[in-house]
């Protein structure tokens, strides 16, 4: 039996690559002669430039840049031909936030500036595209951090910079400079389609699990359309019903009024890596992530690997940390059967314990029911 295994990272545990590894390493002790093919995958937030370089290769380029906190943090972006490929997770990712410091205090003031920096080193080194991959932030800064590195600062009334975070932005703020990107074209990949604000916007979808609390999300969503008016009088772009301007904490919004072309992560990995190939001579897929849940559904990875599977009538199955889909929901996006590391582990702290032995355990026992 052919089966094509395509995760995602899984949350901060586990990158794609070893999710990957885990499920092939469960599954083959229970079927050892299925043709397996991994094909680590990601839709644009963490891991999005370490999948592309393992399929396709290409040249690191490291440096520093400011972290979330404005200390120094090590990050890199991948060269490729004339196009580099960068994450914002590099530079302002939730894994740089210790749990105990994701508070309503610091989801108010953490910064996007490091994504500016990777994008100025990209453009200095000479390549005319920069495709950046959204997704897993800690900020909900509407990327005004990532304006200022790159040469358009969020200022007062008195024309002095605004403190970092999306808070400061709820004073009167106005754009003080322009964006320099010289020629490079600038593509964003989302991983979900929200707006910039509202029910599902950046500050009240994103922030609790960056440590916004109710308060702090109202204040954050509040500060957030300012600055979108900011935006379209600085940039002459309203984005803030765009969908994806909303992706990582706002930074969708700045890309989209730079200018940026809104691609969706998962689908570009999906072309980039050569999934649609592997489905054609697949029998089973497999997928999965951290979490299985309605955030999921807005055009994220596992719908992407889904919809291929489905095109051409290939069973897919989702093996995640945790489910809280509903059978008709998975179904409604290709979905046919999902299982939950946590439940089958007995609960998420064991399930955390091992992250890989539980869910090699996992597909071993799902190998049980699916595998030929």
């Amino acid at each position: 039996m052919r089966v094509v295994v395509a995760p995602d990272s899984f949350g901060g545990t586990l990158s794609a690559t070893a999710a990957a590894d885990a499920i092939a390493a469960g599954w083959r002790r229970h079927a050892p002669d299925d043709d397996l093919h991994l094909l680590p995958l990601a839709d644009g937030g963490t891991g999005f430039v370490e999948v592309l370089h393992t399929a396709l290769g290409g040249e690191w380029h490291e440096l520093d840049v400011t972290g979330p906190f404005g200390d120094p943090v090590p990050a890199r972006w991948l060269r490729i031909g004339s196009t580099a490929y960068l994450e914002s997770a590099a530079a302002c990712g939730l894994h740089l936030v210790p749990r105990e410091r994701r508070v309503p205090d610091v989801a108010r003031t953490v910064t996007s500036r490091g994504v500016g920096e990777l994008v100025a080193a990209a453009r200095d080194a000479g390549v005319t595209e920069v495709v950046i991959g959204l997704g897993g932030s800690a900020t909900t800064d509407g990327g005004a951090g990532m304006l200022a590195a790159l040469g358009a600062v969020a200022v007062d009334d008195a024309g002095e910079p605004v403190p970092s975070g999306g808070a400061a932005l709820a004073r009167s703020v106005r754009l003080d400079g322009v964006p320099q990107l010289g020629d490079v074209r600038l593509v964003a990949a989302a991983d979900v389609d929200n707006p910039l604000l509202g029910e599902h916007g950046a500050a009240a979808v994103f922030g609790p699990q960056k440590g916004a609390d109710a308060t702090a999300v109202a204040e954050l969503d509040a500060a957030l359309a300012g600055f979108a008016d900011v935006l379209a009088r600085g940039l002459g772009q309203d984005v803030r019903d765009e969908p994806g301007a909303g992706a990582a904490g706002g930074l969708g919004a700045a890309l989209l009024a730079c200018g940026a072309r809104r691609v969706s992560g998962a689908g570009l990995v999906r072309e980039l890596v050569g999934l649609d190939e592997e489905l054609d001579k697949a029998q089973l897929a497999i997928t999965g992530e951290g979490s299985f849940d309605w955030q999921s559904l807005r055009g994220k990875l596992i719908t992407a690997v889904a919809k291929g599977a489905a095109d051409r009538g290939v069973p897919c199955i989702v093996l995640a940390g945790q489910v809280s889909v509903g059978t008709r929901e998975a179904a409604a996006v290709g979905v046919d059967s999902a299982y939950s590391v946590a439940d089958d582990a007995g609960g998420v702290e064991a399930s955390m314990a091992d992250p890989a032995g539980t869910l090699a355990a996992l597909a071993e026992r799902v190998a049980t029911r699916w595998s030929r």
